[in-house]
């Protein structure tokens, strides 16, 4: 039980930190380029790079922090940064062709399922 609570903690956290830096990136920049998602994305991507590795190499603390931090607010802040540590260590354990396949694939095949969506989307409207 207690995972599910600090993730549910760590995901409220996290979307709502996503929605006002979403929201302040864009005020300052506006939308003509994704500004908010990028800064959420990259940020996203150092937040989980410095909490997993203090977690795992140099605090000993309950695994349970595994749930609050990277899985639930990361997680809910941003998924990119999930797929880019999977690439990392992919890469860092097995060479580069099971990270390069893994962006490849992410890429395309999530630009054609957003395509596809965007198309049935339309059709139900």
């Amino acid at each position: 039980m207690q995972k599910y609570l600090l993730t549910g903690i760590g995901g409220f956290l996290g979307a709502i930190a996503r929605l006002w830096v979403g929201t302040e990136i864009a005020d300052r920049f506006g939308t003509q380029f994704p500004y908010g998602t990028f800064v959420i994305n990259m940020t996203g991507c150092f937040i989980i790079g410095v909490a997993l590795t203090v977690l795992n190499e140099r605090l000993n603390v309950n695994p349970a922090w595994r749930y609050l931090l990277p899985i639930g607010f990361v997680g809910a802040y941003t998924t990119f940064s999930s797929f880019e540590y999977e690439t990392f260590t992919s890469f860092q354990s097995g060479g580069w062709q099971t990270p390069i396949l893994y962006v490849t694939l992410s890429v395309f095949v999530g630009f054609a399922c957003v395509w596809v969506g965007v198309a049935i989307g339309k059709l139900m409207a």
